[in-house]
């Protein structure tokens, strides 16, 4: 069964995650864990770092599975 697109945003950024794509490397988690915290239940929390923290994080992601769009940029 699919799942759904995750989507979390700021005034500066926003965040997706696709389930289907994520290889539970925990490589966010352990990178910005005040962010990226899977014990809450809406477990990307961009808002705890700054837009470009939270961007070069996502940038390490292996699968893909977390994207960012900067909205001040847009």
């Amino acid at each position: 069964m699919t799942k759904r697109l995750q989507v979390y945003e700021t005034d500066e950024i926003s965040v997706s995650f696709d389930p289907n794509v994520c290889i539970h490397s925990a490589v966010c988690i352990r990178g910005l864990p005040a962010v990226f915290d899977v014990k809450r239940k809406h477990w990307i929390r961009p808002e705890l770092a700054t837009a470009e923290e939270v961007a070069e994080q996502i940038k390490r992601c292996p699968s893909g599975a977390l994207q960012y769009k900067m909205k001040r940029d847009a």
